[in-house]
């Protein structure tokens, strides 16, 4: 039975969302120097829009929210065997706003940001496992 187009629809939405992120993200790391503090605020993006494709699928209804605890919490309730990698990205929670203003006094270091990225990549490609193949169609 085809899925509800709707659904697909906004499932579809957020990984491309996510998956643009990701892209900025790698792309930032190029750079020399690279783009520290927006590859942490990219890789917390990703992180972020691949829950809310997650409980999009599973109709789980979400708030507004920045917070991957929050977000990962509701998804280890669908399935418990994210709740390792959710542990571990839970902490870029924070790059969704520390360093994106004037007068911070610190910057993401290229290691924070190495691992950050690498983080939300192997969270968007667990939630893509997730999912079936044709919502990736």
């Amino acid at each position: 039975m085809p899925h509800d187009p709707a659904l697909l629809s906004e499932v579809r939405g957020w990984l491309v969302k996510g998956s643009k992120d990701l892209s900025a993200a790698d792309y930032e790391l190029k750079a020399d120097p690279p783009f520290c503090d927006d590859i942490v605020f990219h890789s917390q993006q990703a992180v972020e829009k691949s829950l809310k494709a997650f409980l999009s699928w599973h109709r789980i209804p979400f708030r507004k929210t920045h917070n991957l605890i929050e977000l990962g919490e509701a998804c280890c309730q669908i399935d418990q065997n994210l709740e390792p990698l959710l542990r571990r990205a839970a902490p870029l929670t924070e790059y969704a706003w520390k360093f994106r203003y004037p007068g911070d006094p610190e910057e993401a270091t290229v290691e924070e940001a190495t691992a950050a990225l690498a983080t939300a990549h192997e969270v968007f490609d667990a939630v893509l496992r997730c999912l079936p193949p044709d919502v990736l169609a």
